[in-house]
């Protein structure tokens, strides 16, 4: 088989669904070509990383709002006619859409899993073969898409391990969406683990070019209670030099609650700047 043979098997290979002779073809191919060898472990690791993910159980209070609804559904379908049959169904599908990020998460995957498999079948049938990157491009692109819905889900948890692991796998990320940056700056600001803000500061290190993420980091060093994550900050505005902190720093230097360490730091920090 050929690479772009073999990346087109990718997405059954991962969910263990490939038949015989397919199955074997790949596999001797993988074990020979080192590129397809890494991608095909990555797709791996990375479902197998999804099926760690918790599942949340809904609590009684949703399970009352949707049996409701669900009745309410089903008496409108006896009494709708078939003209008013479709505008039911979508007021039913949204109230019944799940608020809680992991069954949204379970939901979504699915659903990207099954048009990754008709999506690809359609490809086959109807894509020349002299545009294979395009298929690649894509799956690189689904990648990224389930890295940053695990990144926002695991910053969802009520664990701080799994808050910290979510914050971790914003460095796989290149060029995240403005959702993964929101969230990272609002577990800056409001996670109750100074841990987890501290790593919070060294991931948006790499996002630094960003505008929102500059505005936060200086907002965030006035709000922060624990000095360590303070000094993370200065230095982070320093080394990015972020010539509008400055006015905050001096605030810093003034402010004769804040903690001694923070302070000298602060005047550091200015001194780099000014």
């Amino acid at each position: 088989m050929q690479c772009e043979e073999v990346r087109e098997q990718f997405a059954d290979y991962v969910i263990d669904q490939l038949e015989e002779p397919t199955a074997t073809r790949l596999l001797e191919h993988v074990r020979s070509c080192a590129s397809c060898r890494a991608e095909a472990e990555e797709l791996k690791s990375l479902w197998t990383t999804l099926g760690m993910i918790p599942a949340e159980e809904p609590t009684p209070q949703l399970r009352s709002r949707f049996q409701i609804m669900l009745e309410a559904y089903e008496h409108g379908l006896d009494q709708a006619s078939r003209k008013n049959l479709l505008e039911g169904f979508n007021s039913w599908f949204t109230g019944w859409w799940p608020r809680r990020p992991a069954l949204q998460l379970i939901i979504s995957l699915g659903l990207l899993i099954l048009g990754v498999v008709i999506g690809r079948q359609v490809q086959t049938a109807t894509i020349p073969a002299s545009q294979p990157n395009n298929e690649v491009a894509e799956l690189r692109g689904e990648l990224t898409q389930m890295r940053q819905i695990i990144a926002l889900s695991l910053m969802q948890q009520q664990s701080a391990s799994e808050r910290l692991k979510g914050v971790n796998w914003s460095y796989q990320l290149q060029q995240p969406g403005s959702e993964v940056l929101t969230a990272l700056l609002d577990t800056l600001m409001h996670d109750s683990n100074v841990n987890v803000r501290l790593a919070t500061v060294d991931a948006l290190r790499q996002f630094g070019d960003r505008p929102v993420v500059r505005r936060g980091v200086i907002e965030a060093m006035t709000r922060q209670q624990s000095p360590m994550v303070q000094i993370a900050l200065i230095d982070l505005a320093v080394d990015l030099h972020e010539k509008d902190s400055i006015a905050t720093l001096r605030q810093l230097t003034q402010d004769q609650k804040t903690d001694d360490a923070v302070r000298n730091r602060a005047q550091k920090g200015l001194a780099e700047l000014e």
